[in-house]
């Protein structure tokens, strides 16, 4: 069984927490204590494969405050950032998480391949108040490497289930991308040793 992590990250009151209890139980509930970090586990089985997918929920951080996001990043093989479409202070957030998580790789979290994110403008059911348009939710994540969807938490269940479905299977296209270059290395690594062993095999 592989395992999948997932760490979805917002401001708060961008409905994050509503997003998962929505996938896992396809309910929607509007309020959630904002202080509190869970991790959520759901086995599934898709692309053929049976999979332990665990999501982690941390708590909501004031938009202006600093983050380092240091364990997520060693943690999480993708992540969803989720803004309130009628809220631009949600969404600058939006833009800094995916800014920190898209830094070039320090030498104490390098990756083999970069991690999968998905860029969500949630609470489409307000586009009456909308204060931030699909074009710039689109732009940013086109701009790094992101999937991007807008939706609603509260009126959209099977669009919920398919965007963690999107990212799920980015994280798969993943493993399969690192599993191919670990390969490869390997491959490049006994060719070389062969090469240095056998011309000294030879020159005894």
């Amino acid at each position: 069984m592989n395992d999948v992590k997932l760490t979805v990250l917002g401001g708060e009151g961008t409905g994050k927490s509503a997003l998962i209890v929505r996938f896992l139980t396809k309910r929607f509930i509007g309020e959630y204590a904002s202080n509190f970090e869970s991790i959520y586990n759901k086995h599934l089985s898709l692309e053929g494969k049976q999979l332990n997918l665990e999501i982690y929920d941390p708590c909501s951080q004031p938009q202006k405050a600093k983050f380092s996001l240091t364990s997520e990043l060693h943690w999480a093989d993708g992540f969803v950032i989720v803004y309130d479409i009628s809220d631009r202070s949600s969404f600058a957030f939006a833009k800094a998480l995916i800014y920190r998580i898209r830094e070039p790789q320090t030498s104490h979290c390098k990756r083999a391949v970069e991690s999968a994110v998905l860029l969500v403008g949630n609470k489409q059911d307000l586009c009456h108040v909308r204060e931030v348009g699909w074009e710039e939710g689109h732009k940013l994540a086109l701009d790094n490497r992101c999937q991007f969807c807008e939706l609603s938490a509260a009126e959209q269940s099977l669009e919920v289930e398919m965007m963690f479905i999107r990212i799920i299977r980015d994280i798969l296209t993943n493993f399969k991308l690192k599993e191919k270059r670990r390969y490869s290395g390997s491959k490049s690594m006994a060719k070389l040793i062969n090469n240095v062993f056998g011309k000294r095999r030879k020159s005894v």
